[in-house]
Parts: structure tokens; sequence; C-alpha cells
């Protein structure tokens, strides 16, 4: 008797499971869509880990997307905190003699700008250090609430930059803590998002998937850039409130919809290429099946790839322990022989190191553009500062362009490396010119600035999508795909410690009134980038010669 009640408990709780065809672990939006698809379209036939996998693509877009979209505000708030005020009519209430009556404190000091990029370094300098932490972190938790988590923590950092101004307060201090907190909460974006997008798309081809993908970036920038425009003139508190409000808003989205790993959905991506097939059984087959305990998968085959459509409990032979709503934040490591990395283990990777170092300069590159471009735009020309952030955005449009560019021919080649180097070799004059003729006229600063945008940020998106996920999955590895949360980690801290320090020095240098000491630390640090990654690049260069001798036909010598 109670064989059969455990038999007819088990064929209630499978049939449930089958109907829904997701785990009880899966996001609760995608858990009522999936119960109202079957009701609704039960036979409807829909290739799912297509549908998974472009949704995840689009989510984890919109997440990054508002990762940068908080971080842009300051480098356009910077322009009224401190300003020229002998342009500016004064208020009968102001002492003429004041040059300082139009900035705010405590800002209104002669070395505003070095005190503007501390503010930049205490964001970097703690995005940096914690970024490393935060990669570890990423491995050995549910990556939905990773990254929901970092998302509201980040918006309420970001709010709070806002009411510095509501509540008029000028303590440089309390400016600080807010940079340095909002640093380690953004930290939870990058590797979350593409451990998230390198689980659910495998070995396959990335560049072009990454370019395209990686324009999050250029988009929130720009986003970020029209939304602080639009209200640093009349009130900049409102520059960083609707940001972080609508930050907070794609984080609760994120946490209901956001699938971090197909397991959850009963899904694992293989690498058979065949038709969709449905696989059905009679109430009598699955009853059947569950009272001779049989534990085999039912294989479903979707779309060009393989797919195992397991039960959502293992069974008992099985070593995986799936997280619960009920488990600790930090599990325990599987014992399926998938645990996560060690540091030194993620650092031996072939190509690791070269292309962190590299990612060094050509990050503070990319920051110094991103945090001083509208200030260097109204300084230099006679635009205001709404004028002059709207212009900076045509370098993002540039920079998602080169995101695409750069992965389109990194996949055409398959040699990234190369590609890296091409940039970079291209990048240093244009630099160059633009800060040579960029201010000569309007239309010549706007080409000029979208070809800098190509030229800096392409090299930059490669390396931080494509080769991290490839590095990640690295054959050195054995298959174990819990490096890749670490090896982005190593790769983006590294680079974002260069960009803490471009910022900092941008400041420090502009203080001198003369602004092309920075473009000529630029363009060094650029060579310095493109330097590291010759030993790739030849060893590239080696690879496609042998590839060449191998693919072309033997010469037949007749005497």
């Amino acid at each position: 008797m109670l064989s059969h009640t455990i038999a007819f408990t088990k064929f209630f709780t499978l049939k449930r499971f089958k109907m829904v065809g997701v785990s009880r672990d899966a996001p609760l939006g995608v858990q009522c869509i999936q119960k109202l698809y079957i009701k609704l379209c039960p036979r409807l036939q829909i290739n799912r880990l297509r549908w998974y996998q472009v949704s995840v693509l689009i989510l984890t877009y919109f997440t990054y997307m508002t990762y940068h979209l908080t971080r842009k505000p300051i480098s356009v708030v910077k322009s009224v905190l401190h300003q020229n005020c002998s342009s500016l009519t004064p208020p009968p209430d102001v002492d003429p003699t004041d040059d300082q009556w139009c900035n705010w404190a405590p800002f209104n000091t002669t070395d505003a700008n070095t005190l503007l990029g501390t503010l930049d370094s205490a964001f970097l300098f703690s995005y940096a250090g914690a970024m490393f932490v935060s990669g570890m972190i990423a491995e050995r938790v549910d990556l939905r609430y990773f990254l929901s988590l970092g998302m509201l923590t980040s918006a309420i950092f970001c709010y709070l930059f806002g009411i510095g101004r509501t509540y008029n307060i000028h303590n440089i201090y309390y400016y600080l803590i807010v940079q340095a907190g909002a640093g380690i909460a953004q930290t939870t974006g990058w590797p979350g998002t593409v451990a998230t997008v390198g689980k659910w798309f495998g070995n396959t081809k990335k560049g072009l998937i990454f370019g395209v993908w990686n324009s999050h970036t250029s988009l929130g920038n720009i986003l970020g850039t029209l939304m602080a425009a639009e209200y640093v003139d009349k009130d900049w508190s409102l520059s960083f409130i609707y940001p972080g409000l609508m930050m907070g808003a794609v984080g609760f989205v994120i946490w209901l919809f956001l699938v971090p790993e197909p397991k959850y959905v009963g899904l694992v991506p293989g690498e058979r290429n065949t038709p969709i097939r449905q696989c059905t059984k009679s109430d009598e087959e699955d009853e059947a099946e569950i009272v001779s305990h049989d534990a085999e998968p039912t294989q479903v085959l979707v779309g060009d790839q393989g797919a195992s459509l397991r039960s959502n409990r293992y069974s008992a032979n099985t070593q995986h322990e799936e997280p619960t709503e009920h488990t600790s934040l930090l599990r325990r490591p599987s014992l399926s022989g998938s645990s996560a990395v060690s540091l030194s283990r993620a650092l031996s990777i072939p190509g690791v190191v070269e292309f962190s170092l590299s990612l060094f300069f050509a990050k503070l590159v990319s920051y110094t553009f991103l945090y001083w471009l509208p200030l260097y735009i109204k300084t230099s020309t006679n635009l205001t500062a709404k004028q002059s952030g709207k212009l900076s955005i045509v370098f993002d449009v540039g920079g998602a362009v080169g995101a695409i560019l750069a992965g389109l021919v990194s996949d055409c080649t398959g040699c990234p490396g190369i590609v890296c180097v091409v940039f970079y070799m291209l990048c240093a004059p244009s630099l160059l010119v633009y800060q040579t003729w960029g201010a000569s006229s309007y239309t010549l600063n706007v080409w000029l600035l979208i070809l800098s945008g190509v030229l800096v940020n392409g090299p930059y998106a490669l390396i931080t999508t494509a080769v991290s996920a490839e590095l990640g999955t690295h054959s050195s590895l054995a298959g174990n795909s819990q490096a890749l949360a670490t090896v982005t980690a190593i790769i983006d801290g590294t680079g974002s410690v260069g960009a803490a320090i471009g910022p900092m020095l941008a400041g420090i240098v502009s203080s001198s009134g003369s602004w092309s000491y920075v473009f000529y630390m630029l363009i060094a640090c650029n060579y310095m980038a493109l330097f590291l990654l010759l030993r790739i690049a030849k060893s590239e260069i080696a690879k496609l010669k042998q590839e060449r001798r191998i693919a072309s036909p033997p010469r037949v010598r007749i005497e």
C-alpha cells in the first residue's frame, strides 16, 4: 500500500512538472508564461532553446545597458558642478568679486578638476578592486539574484548622489562614499551578464553575437547622456534620480524573467544539428515509467542543437545539488566535477594575462573619454553644457559600430589578437587628428568623434566579451564551465584598474590648463596596449600560415 502511495505521489508530481516544463527554481515570470502557454496553446510547437536564448540576450542587453546608464550622468554634470562664472550674470545678492559663485561646493575651487577626478577614482578603484571578488561570488550563486540585487543597490547609490543637491549636501566625503559604493555595486553587472550569456551559447562563435550584444554599453551611455543633459541646466539632481529609477525597474524585470542557466528550464545545449522533434507520452506510459523508477532523461532535439529535457529533480544516482529558494546564497561546490576554479588556475590559461594587461590600457583610454569628453568639448568649443553632452553621444555611436565590426572580423579570421592590434595601430593617429582639428568645425568634430569611437571601443569590446568568453571555456579547463565568471572578472577587473587611473590622471593633467598632454597620454597608452598583444598576434599569424599550407594541395615535382 505504501509503495502504491509513493508511486501515486510521484506520478502527480512529475505530471505537474511536465506540464510546466520548468524547475520550481525558475523565475516566477517564466513559470507563469509557461503555464499560460500550455493552457492557451497546448499543440503549438516552438523551438524552446532558441526562444530562451533570444530572451536571455535581450534581458542581459538591457541589464548592462542600465549599468552604463547610471554611470554616465557624472560626466555630464561635471560641466555645471564647476564652470566659468565670468560668462554668466550673477544674481543681485552675490558678491561681484566672487568668481566661484556659480559652482557647487565643494567643487568651487581652482583645483576642481582634481576633485572631480577623485570622484571618478573613488568609483573606478572600488570597482576594480571588487571585480575580482565579484567574479568568484558569481560562480557560486544564482546569477538572477546576483544581478537583480546588484542592480537595485546600484540604483540606490545613483539616487543618493542626486539627492545631494536636493538636500544641499556639500561634504566631499559624502560624494566619495556614494561613488565608492556605486563602484562596488556595479561589479555585479559584467561577470553576471557575460557568464549568463556564455552558459546559454556554449562554444559557438561569439564574436558577432557579442559584438552586437556589446552595443548595450554604447546605448546605455547614449541614453544616460540624453537623460542627464535634459536636466543638467535646470536641476542636475534629476540627472541621477531618473536613471536610478529606470535601473531599479529593469532589475525587477530581471528578477521576474531571467533564466540564468538552461538547466532551470530542462534544457542542456548540445552540439548536434537536428530538426525540431517533439516527444509525447501517454498517461499510461508516464505512470509505467514512474513505477519502474526509470530515471533516464527524455531526449528532445531542439532546432539545430541537441537538448536534453530532464526531470526537474535529479535522480538518486546523480551528484548534482540544484539550488532552491531555501538553499544558502553561497552554495557548496558541486560534486559533479565542475567546481569553481581558483584565481591562480584562471591566470594560467594561455592569453589571459596578455589580454588583461592590454585591456588595462585600452580601458584607460575609453573611460577617459567616457568621463571627460563632455567637459573637453565644452572647454574647446563655444557649446553649452547641454549641447556638449549631446555631441559626445556620437562617440558612443562609433563605439557601437566598432564593437560589431571588431566582432565580425574576429569571427571571420579567428584571430582576435590581430584584430585588436590593427585597431590599436589606427587609433593613435585618429586621436591626434581629433585633438588637432576636432574643434575647428562642428561637422568635422562629429565625424572624427565617430572614427575615434570605432577605433577606441572596438578592441575594448572584443576583449571584454568574445575573448573573455573564449578564454573562460579554454580547452585547458577540461570542460569546466565554472571558470567563465572568474576569467571575465580577471580581465575586466584588470582593465578597470586602468579605467580608474585614466580619468584621475586626466583631471590632474587638465588642471594645468592644456588638454594636449591628456591626448598624448592616451596615445602612449594605446601603443602600450598594442605592444602587449604582439606575441599573441605573432602566434596567430603563424597559425594562419600553417592552416594555409595544410589547405593548399601538395605540389608534385615531375622530373
